[in-house]
């Protein structure tokens, strides 16, 4: 079997130091230099002809920068005659913008997808994607992971009692409801109307949060005004207490302002983008969990030709 090399972009190294740990492989050697005019320069120091190379990098702010710099990372092992390239990316950034919801706008999901196999990447393994369908955007094999055997691990392990999946969106009723099966109890929704990209208005709720534990999951919270917005409806609906849980916390703008003034009793999110020590200080009762065995778990088998799926057969 050919060698397995491991490579880390500077989006997210702290998570690729992890996944290097759990498969007790060396991250490779790699020196990346910013120009002044911001152009970003990057040269292998390690030989990784044959090989069957992995990219760990998230798109996250500085979004262009680290998405610029994954596809330089992926011309540049491309140029050394890797074997095989999978661009693991935690977090896939640009992926809200998946249809055209109105005129003259981009598809930029699918302008990504393009740009990544351009490049030369042969496969991508990646969390969470906002919507599964950006999977057929590409013409390269995609792997999609979903975070909720790690989140719901942490939820079990909280002292939750009567419980409630609340769905900030009505988008989002597909990942409430497999939580729910998972951890019990029972499904409300909240309907929302998006008055422009900032900005949101939760109109009501349905279903029923009276002194219940409210669980709030989603996929990403970027600058926080659906979640908060929703805390507060099922708070004047009598919840007990509210937690709130996202696999990807961008939290961008008015995000940690919002957070902290919300009416939250927990919230856990997942590494797949660095949050910094001062952040944490800032949000309500966080709990970091790290998907780096699951990650690890899906790399060791995409190296060994294994199923990943069966990852999250019951």
């Amino acid at each position: 079997m050919i060698n397995l090399r491991l490579f880390s972009g500077r989006g997210n190294d702290g998570l690729a130091e992890r996944i290097s740990e759990y498969l007790g492989s060396p991250l490779g050697q790699v020196q990346v230099v910013d120009f002044p005019d911001g152009e970003i320069s990057l040269k292998l120091l390690d030989d990784v002809r044959g090989c069957d190379a992995f990219i760990v990098q998230s798109t996250c702010p500085p979004a262009n920068r680290n998405l610029m710099e994954l596809l330089i990372f992926i011309d540049c092992l491309k140029r050394a005659s890797a074997q095989r390239i999978t661009a693991v990316m935690p977090y896939f950034g640009y992926a809200r913008q998946d249809r055209k919801d109105e005129g003259r706008v981009p598809i930029t999901a699918k302008l990504v997808a393009n740009l990544l196999t351009t490049a030369g990447a042969d496969r991508v393994l990646t969390l969470d994607l906002h919507a599964a369908q950006i999977q057929g955007f590409f013409d390269i094999p995609v792997d999609n992971l979903s975070a909720e055997p790690v989140l719901s691990a942490h939820m079990l392990s909280l002292d939750l009692g009567p419980l409630t999946l609340v769905s900030p969106d009505v988008g989002n009723i597909k990942r409430a409801r497999v939580y729910a099966n998972h951890l019990g109890g029972e499904l409300a929704v909240i309907d929302k109307r998006r008055i422009s990209g900032e900005e949101t208005k939760a109109m009501a709720i349905i279903g029923d949060v009276k002194d219940k534990t409210v669980l709030m999951i989603d996929d990403i919270i970027a600058t926080a005004g659906t979640v908060t917005k929703a805390c507060q409806i099922v708070r004047d609906h009598g919840a007990r207490q509210i937690i709130v849980a996202a696999t990807h916390g961008v939290f961008c703008g008015p995000a940690v302002e919002r957070l902290s003034a919300a009416s939250i009793d927990h919230l856990a999110v997942t590494d797949t983008i660095p949050i910094s020590e001062e952040m944490r200080k800032r949000l309500p009762n966080p709990t970091v969990l790290s998907v780096s065995e699951l990650m690890g778990e899906a790399i060791r088998r995409i190296h060994r030709h294994e199923s990943v799926s069966s990852l999250f057969m019951k």
